[in-house]
């Protein structure tokens, strides 16, 4: 499974119901951008667990917020130097 093909998978989802799902997205706060959706959509579309890829996006996320976190402390005491 590649990048590309999951990129490809959600042009199975017709644009009005992306739009609805993108929609529900925003509601849920989910903080989804359309692309990304787009890609989670088109993964599952393709067999890939939903749980195991909400818990990749929690992973990353997590991931995310620990390097700005460490970039801000290392500015911070460059900057105190």
């Amino acid at each position: 499974l590649s990048f590309s093909s999951a990129c490809a998978g959600h042009m199975d989802t017709p644009r009005g119901d992306m739009d609805a799902l993108y929609d529900l997205s925003q509601l849920l706060e989910t903080g989804l951008d359309r692309e990304t959706l787009a890609v989670l959509i088109g993964l599952t579309e393709q067999g890939v667990n939903p749980e195991a890829l909400a818990a990749v996006v929690k992973e990353l996320r997590r991931e995310s917020a620990a390097l700005r976190a460490a970039e801000a402390e290392a500015a911070e005491a460059e900057g105190g130097s």
